[in-house]
């Protein structure tokens, strides 16, 4: 996928079929590939049975639904630039990229049905469609994304307390640990005032996180060894901040142009207020 984007064309107005079929060819073995890969390594040692739902609406304080639907928006972002660099006109690569994401999480979704440990939740597909939703409105509407979904994240010392449940590295805590997370949606300030003094790579930026937790439902009192885990409070934290849309930045080199499109997705670290449910509202010169 990077070396498509590294030769992505936006203004391009016919459609390259070696492109295209290289755009095809390379999605379909990845999503293949991925869901092959989490069938036998991920479920592995989970146990399977009939195809079932649950509802984990109320679980880490919504995180993993932001989580659901930021994966489905930067998904559908992806399929939208490499369809539009296959020539793929933009209405067209808006509905066929886009859906990308809710593709891929709709089937992961399908392998949680069948796990005896999770289930088919409709709150998750309800996320998916909201981020790939996201995604495609704003091609439609804009022709661009002035609103990006992203990510960022801090460790915690969570982790080190459960880290069954929380990552037991700090590859794994990226992914597992909720509480070192936070979803942001950073709105482009050019394209919403149209003042030119204004840097075409300036975003405003608000984010949604919580801490507090050491299990989806409730924290439990000991951990898998029989430790025990420290009684803590589990509650919702708020953010508003500056943030930097790479895409934006001006650039003639196609290393820079693709490495920028790349990691887009990540919140660039700046100043940034916080609001917390215990502590009221905190500054932070540099937040992670």
């Amino acid at each position: 996928m990077t070396i498509t984007l590294n030769c992505y064309c936006q203004d391009s107005t016919a459609i390259n079929k070696k492109r295209l079929k290289a755009v095809i060819l390379t999605e379909s073995v990845l999503y293949v590939g991925v869901l092959a890969g989490l069938s036998t390594q991920w479920y592995a040692d989970n146990e399977q049975g009939n195809f079932h739902f649950f509802n984990d609406n109320r679980q880490w304080l919504q995180m993993d639904k932001v989580g659901h639907l930021a994966s489905a928006y930067q998904t559908g972002k992806l399929g939208i630039d490499v369809l539009k660099w296959s020539g793929v006109n933009q209405k067209k690569a808006a509905y066929y990229g886009g859906v990308l994401g809710l593709a891929f999480l709709s089937g992961v979704e399908v392998l949680d049905g069948f796990s005896s440990k999770w289930g088919f939740s409709w709150g998750d597909m309800a996320a998916n469609t909201l981020g790939a939703s996201l995604a495609i409105s704003q091609e439609l509407l804009f022709h661009k994304q002035i609103a990006i979904v992203k990510f960022s994240y801090h460790s915690t010392e969570f982790p080190e307390y459960r880290p069954e449940t929380l990552g037991e590295n700090a590859t794994a805590s990226i992914l597992k640990d909720y509480n070192g997370q936070t979803y942001w949606i950073s709105l482009n300030l050019k394209d919403v005032t149209h003042l030119t003094y204004i840097p075409e790579w300036l975003s405003v930026s608000g984010g949604y996180s919580a801490t507090g937790m050491f299990g989806g439902g409730s924290n439990p009192t000991i951990n898998a060894a029989g430790n025990s885990i420290p009684l803590v409070n589990r509650y919702r934290q708020y953010y508003l901040s500056l943030d930097i849309d790479l895409e934006r930045i001006p650039t003639k080199s196609k290393v820079l142009k693709t490495a920028f499109r790349t990691l887009n997705f990540i919140k660039i670290p700046m100043p940034t207020l916080r609001f917390q449910e215990e502590k009221g509202i905190t500054f932070y010169p540099i937040y992670f």
